[in-house]
């Protein structure tokens, strides 16, 4: 495995990606009716905010995954799309209208993930647990929530475990030495802690969860030692995907990794004990989140 930092990108040409990165789009996301149904319900999901890859796939299949408290963010990770700046107030009736879209599409497994809110003196775990507690009300699907690190408040933590997800997850994004560049507001250490106190506060049947994208700069190795903190800390489910720079100014591409080496890293991490992993270049946090409860 290469211990050197990836100082240029693979394919230096603006704009190129790897053939296996390459999707076909089937048609208008306007028209399906996961949007319709985002849209009527004042809805945001991570899938659109994130520029997720899968969005046709999985608003084709019916799903999709909630992001609440808003479409703003108070951190400025160097890699990511949502907007940035001051968010709006949390809208009281936002976790009823995230229950009533859950039932409408029938999901099985719902995805909640939120902005970051540091301007919140809970950092959002409130509206988190009630949202999920709304969701558990009106449906029978598992519920799964990616949360932030909420500044290290094993309290606020404490209040989303409460509302009893069936998994916790907070991805830790990147290793360590490239937080600075990619994450400048968030520990490292510090979402270690989060998701250590997470496997300590778990009720009987809780699962934990996080993730790194590759392409930022990092080496094998590093990713490795990484996914040994993630295990050290309890996680039990770990996800790898290529990360793809949304806009020029964003965080640039280091390296495309083939799938030959994703599938590689994925299993020296099931080595390591996981109970699920899931490595591909268009692997996302949340996508087939439902794979990792059969």
């Amino acid at each position: 495995m290469s211990s050197q930092p990836d100082s240029k990108p693979i394919n230096r040409r603006a704009g190129h990606r790897p053939d296996w990165l390459k999707i076909r789009v089937p048609g208008d996301l306007d028209q399906l009716p996961v949007s319709k149904l985002m849209n009527d319900l004042a809805l945001n999901t991570v899938c659109q905010e994130a520029r997720c890859p899968n969005i046709f796939e999985c608003w084709n299949a019916g799903t999709a995954t909630f992001m609440i408290l808003g479409e703003i963010c108070t951190r400025r990770c160097t890699f990511c799309a949502v907007g940035k700046g001051k968010p709006l107030l949390a809208d009281p009736d936002e976790p009823r209208r995230v229950a009533e879209a859950v039932e409408k599409m029938q999901v099985q497994h719902a995805v909640i993930t939120m902005v970051n809110r540091d301007d919140m003196p809970d950092g959002g775990a409130d509206h988190v647990a009630r949202t999920v507690e709304a969701v558990r009300s009106r449906t029978g699907a598992a519920v799964e929530v990616l949360v932030s690190d909420f500044e290290g408040s094993r309290e606020a933590l404490r209040t989303v475990i409460a509302s009893r997800p069936e998994v916790l997850a907070h991805n830790v994004e990147t290793v360590p030495r490239l937080y600075p560049q990619v994450r400048p507001v968030a520990k490292y250490r510090q979402s270690l802690d989060i998701l250590r106190w997470a496997s300590e506060e778990r009720f009987d049947g809780m699962l934990t969860k996080s993730s790194i994208m590759l392409g930022l700069g990092e080496t094998e190795d590093e990713v490795i030692a990484a996914a040994r903190d993630l295990r050290e800390c309890g996680v039990d489910i770990f996800t790898l995907g290529q990360y793809l720079a949304p806009t020029g100014n964003h965080h640039p591409v280091r390296r495309y990794y083939t799938p030959e080496e994703f599938a590689e890293l994925g299993r020296e991490a099931r080595a390591l004990g996981f109970h699920h992993v899931e490595s591909a270049p268009l692997v996302r946090s949340s996508y087939m989140a439902h794979r990792a409860l059969r």
